[in-house]
């Protein structure tokens, strides 16, 4: 069976199982990995692992020899690499192995010119080659160098069976991911029971007053969305922007989609958020890299945003909704009077039990905005300081520290552990703003703890889901194609995350799902283009289109008074140029820093 056929099977099964027969995300995804194992023959999966442990940094000088050296292209990155091959390693062409060789250190002074590395500081980039004789007429395209460990691991892969790889690949990802969900919904609920997110919204508020208002909005709900989810930073927010409608008398329109302009994107480009973080894990790029990159690329797109939200207000008016009351709070329904709101995704629908306090008056015990800014922006900085240690433990950003002062910032760095340290800050936060009770502390962390298993049950389905679709060597599909090159690889990647998403409406399952399909050509650096990119493509692929087999457009119309017509009219539009302006983003920046 083809690689393209079994996809689409897998496909079909998880798209149609959570439209058609309203299945739980976990089992649409359980169903359709186990589809795509079963289909898999063990040679296309034994394929695939090898493509993935192919070296590429292989440079050829004439046609009697190899060298293996770091390219010029991502040199450190490269030069990692290369430190850590084995010396043994096997030669294949054509899939078939040609021979078992050693290889031997040759050095050449300068054959490069150095270049900065990431620990600050500079470094040859071919310090040290490694040469291989072999035979005439191999051209670089014919030849993969694979470490023979590598090949090792993939024979044997290939000999499990189909039930052994989906478990392990379903384990791995939950201890990969676990910790970090629930340490992230820790932080949220907490943020939000003590009020700090709260301050956070009426603190923007008064900073830049009434005239930024929205862009006031528009950076509360990007930046309360990097912990908690966007249903939950909308309920937050509306009654706010009901609230300063009405003492304003307009502008409604402009305030609900300044709102969603900043909490959707970074909903799906800034982890520790579910969908983010999955695919930072998922292409390999480290959690700092993630942060830092979707928050350069999602401001941009929240700003394009902005200009249509600007735009639409000019244009259209939005009134209030008639069940607002005289704190701004308006009813939460669904579509059907009365019940409560039904979700195409289990991942982004957990916080519509949340309901926040009302009112335009800020809590008197509410914490102050660096204690509300400190769970949000602690780990991000413990991150960023693990990954300026450099290789050998005695630099720090370029500065020479101590071996155990470089250790410790080393394990503080840990992103797991980062977000746990945020999250005892938010808890001793919370418990010492509201001095709750026993059994009111226990409830919500348990009620956190809850929805983090449930998300977790997803991502890691999610991961086993696109690990099968890995291993059917859909990259080498991928990489045969012509005209494939880092441009067409981030567009190819966005355009399926949006059909997706698109088809079924959850931003969450489209990215694991692009992940999957793309995520062993990026990986294994047959692609030439740095994962980061991808990863953007995808999270930027994952808003186009909101419509109404969404669970947030169906939050964000009820909650604002829109109609469903308005809410195709106001923001499915919206979605669609963030997601497109994230894009031109990435190409640009793929274009100018490959």
């Amino acid at each position: 069976m083809s690689t393209i056929l079994i996809l689409l099977i897998g496909l079909t099964i998880v798209i149609g199982g959570i439209l058609a027969f309203r299945l739980h995300a976990f089992v649409a995804l359980i169903l359709g990995a186990v589809a795509v194992a079963v289909l898999t023959p063990s040679e296309r999966v034994q394929r695939s692992a090898q493509l993935e442990g192919t070296l590429r940094s292989v440079i050829i000088d004439s046609e009697s020899e190899l060298v293996l050296s770091p390219s010029p292209i991502n040199n450190w990155e490269s030069h990692v690499l290369v430190a850590e091959v084995a010396d043994s390693v096997v030669l294949q062409r054509a899939g078939q192995i040609v021979e078992n060789v050693n290889l031997t250190e040759w050095k050449q002074e300068n054959p490069f010119e150095s270049t900065a590395t990431p620990d600050g500081d500079e470094e040859k980039t071919a310090s040290a080659c490694y040469r291989l004789r072999i035979s005439r007429g191999f051209k670089e395209s014919q030849l993969a160098l694979i470490p023979a460990g590598k090949l090792d691991a993939a024979g044997s892969l290939g000999k499990q069976n189909f039930m052994d790889r989906l478990t392990d690949a379903l384990g791995s990802y939950c201890g990969k991911l676990a910790i970090l969900i629930v340490a992230a919904s820790i932080i949220g609920r907490c943020l939000l029971d003590s009020g700090a997110a709260d301050t956070i919204v009426r603190r923007a508020l008064q900073t830049l007053g009434e005239k930024r208002a929205p862009a006031a909005f528009m950076a509360s709900g990007f930046t309360l969305s990097i912990p908690v989810f966007f249903d939950t930073v909308f309920y937050l927010m509306i009654p706010l922007g009901q609230a300063l409608r009405r003492k304003t008398g307009k502008n409604y329109l402009l305030y609900v989609l300044s709102i969603v302009a900043g909490g959707t994107m970074a909903h799906s480009l800034v982890p520790p958020t579910p969908g983010p973080l999955f695919i930072a894990e998922a292409f390999n790029v480290s959690l700092g890299t993630m942060i830092l990159g979707g928050c350069i690329v999602g401001v941009i797109s929240s700003s394009v945003a902005m200009m249509w939200a600007y735009y639409a207000n000019r244009r259209w008016i939005l009134d209030l909704p008639e069940g607002a009351n005289e704190t701004g709070d308006s009813e939460r329904t669904s579509p059907v009077a009365g019940t409560p709101v039904e979700s195409t995704d289990t991942v982004e629908s957990e916080a519509d039990a949340y309901h926040p306090p009302t009112g335009s008056l800020p809590p008197s015990n509410a914490p102050g905005l660096i204690a509300s800014l400190t769970p949000i922006i602690l780990p991000v900085l413990l991150i960023t300081l693990g990954s300026l240690v450099n290789k050998s433990g005695d630099h720090l950003a370029g500065i020479a520290v101590s071996e155990s002062t470089a250790a410790a910032f080393k394990v503080l760095g840990n992103k797991s552990l980062a977000l746990l340290i945020s999250a005892a800050f938010a808890v001793l936060m919370y418990v010492k703003v509201k001095r709750p009770t026993k059994d009111d502390f226990a409830a919500a962390i348990q009620d956190a703890v809850s929805s983090a298993g449930t998300i977790i049950l997803v991502t890691s389905a999610g991961g086993a889901f696109g690990r099968m679709m890995r291993q059917t060597s859909v990259a080498e599909l991928l990489e045969g194609l012509p005209g494939t090159s880092p441009v067409m690889v981030v567009l190819a990647a966005f355009l399926v995350t949006a059909a997706v998403r698109t088809a079924q409406g959850s931003s969450t399952v489209a990215m694991i799902t692009a992940a999957g399909i793309f995520g062993g050509l990026v990986t294994s650096g047959a692609a030439g283009v740095a994962p980061i990119y991808v990863a953007l493509a995808v999270g930027c692929g994952s808003k186009p289109v909101a419509w109404m087999n969404d669970s947030g457009f169906w939050v964000i119309t009820r909650m604002s008074g829109m109609s469903e017509k308005e809410g195709l009219k106001f923001v499915s539009p919206m979605s669609t140029l963030a997601g497109l302006a994230g894009l031109v983003a990435v190409v640009v920046a793929v274009l100018i820093f490959p």
